[in-house]
């Protein structure tokens, strides 16, 4: 199939799924990107009536059209309230898809793609030494979260409206250094299940406590588990900028990892790792013209089937004790936010509660704790200031609340709490619902 035939296949695919669409409305009321910038062009539907001339648009105006379509934090807000059931994150992820193959991806995405997230162990390697070479580009800022402050701030990195940017730096002791994150494998107690932990880039290399947590709780619970040595992205970075054979590569690459081993679920502690390897990758599986192979669709789609996030897993699957109201002096309390990937793509929001409580915390629910941090990946890069303007709104609901600590079950909702609860001078700790069970589960 030539290139153009391909484009116009895909092309014909996205005008089946705008059908749905009746212009009602609905996406304005929850994106919370309109509700920052008040254009319509930057709401659902403004960019389904825009995606609706795509043939037009890709010869007129191609970057025009892929500007509009990647203010966009693909949160799924729209997709979880739309009345007609509009698939608008696939969508918008088809549509990135089909400009970056009309208009090709720039050298640099290509390098940071293609050269380096589609080959695992190369790019660990150049996180460790980007993380050697930290120092010379980040100090320490006056916050006690753990965050740094550039030394010179790069283009890339300033802000229109002098908003400062609190990063969280990359750990020295990144998991798959560790002995658990160099495929480590444990047998699990007799009616106990057998998982592959998936870890994620961003625990990797960012947060490898969570990881650290994960495995005290699957051995306090005597969970099997496989850590496979050489495992990578799970690809979401690369799709979500349109490059989808960045995509499809990784997706490969991690089925021949897993196909020799038997396990009974694939846990992730990344909200966005859950939502990309159970529904992206399942949709992969069920698209001939992406895998023409019958059987490494079959496999696609069994990994997909069995992959959930580790909050279900120790509702489910383990004798965790679940207190319901615990008292307040015994760990004190936190404030739980939804990430979009795991509340609005997968439905979850009592499990992480529930190990909240369970590692014998008091609950106290924010306002609104379900609506988008504003991080949205490279969205956060490229749009900054709205990018910050949302995060601030839940930094404010988390302080409102009291807690010492705010819990998220995503790595990447971690990082921009982080960066918001430093410039709102709140010294709230950050931390996954995994990790306060394994403090509970072994105390130091």
């Amino acid at each position: 199939m030539t290139d153009m035939q391909d484009l116009s296949r895909a092309v014909r695919e996205l005008e089946n799924l705008l059908a749905k669409c009746t212009r009602c409305g609905m996406c304005q009321s929850v994106c919370p990107v309109y509700k920052t910038t008040r254009s319509e062009s930057d709401v659902s539907r403004g960019k389904l009536i825009l995606l609706e001339g795509l043939i037009d648009g890709l010869f007129e105006d191609p970057e025009g059209v892929n500007e509009r379509l990647n203010r966009c934090l693909l949160c799924g807000s729209c997709e979880s309230n739309c009345p007609s059931g509009v698939s608008a994150v696939t969508i918008f992820l088809k549509a990135r898809g089909i400009l970056t193959r009309y208009m090709g991806l720039s050298i640099t995405r290509k390098i940071i793609f293609r050269k380096m997230l589609a080959n695992p162990a190369f790019f660990k390697r150049l996180v460790g030494a980007a993380q050697r070479l930290q120092p010379l580009v980040l100090k320490k800022d006056a916050s006690e979260l753990g965050t740094s402050c550039a030394r010179v701030t790069p283009s890339f990195l300033k802000s229109r409206s002098g908003a400062f940017r609190h990063v969280v730096p990359i750990s020295d002791q990144p998991f798959h250094k560790t002995l658990a994150g160099t495929g480590k494998k444990e047998v699990a107690s007799a009616g106990s299940p057998h998982v592959v932990f998936f870890t994620g880039c961003l625990i990797d290399g960012f947060f490898p406590g969570i990881a650290r947590s994960a495995i005290q709780v699957f051995d306090h619970y005597k969970i099997g588990y496989t850590i496979p040595a050489q495992q990578g992205c799970c690809g979401i970075p690369a799709l979500a900028s349109g490059d989808t054979r960045t995509f499809e590569s990784l997706v490969r690459h991690h089925i021949g990892l897993l196909e020799s081993l038997r396990f009974d679920y694939l846990v992730t502690a990344c909200a966005t790792c859950t939502s990309t390897i159970k529904k992206l990758w399942g949709s992969m599986a069920g698209d001939e013209n992406q895998v023409q192979d019958p059987k490494i669709r079959q496999q696609i789609a069994s990994v997909a089937e069995r992959t959930v996030d580790i909050n279900w897993l120790l509702l489910h699957c383990t004798g965790m004790n679940q207190q319901d109201d615990p008292d307040d002096s015994l760990q004190g309390c936190v404030t739980y936010h939804d990430p979009c990937h795991l509340k609005k793509s997968l439905g979850i929001s009592s499990a992480p509660r529930q190990v909240i409580r369970a590692a014998g915390y008091r609950l106290r629910e924010m306002e609104a704790p379900d609506t988008c941090c504003g991080m949205g990946g490279s969205f956060n890069l490229s749009y900054y200031d709205i990018s910050k303007e949302i995060g601030l709104k839940k930094g404010e609901n988390i302080a409102d609340t009291g807690c010492d600590i705010v819990a998220t079950s995503c790595p990447a909702c971690m990082m921009q709490i982080s960066d918001v609860m430093a410039s709102l001078e709140h010294n709230v700790q950050v931390r996954h619902p995994v990790e306060l069970l394994a403090q509970k589960l072994s105390p130091v």
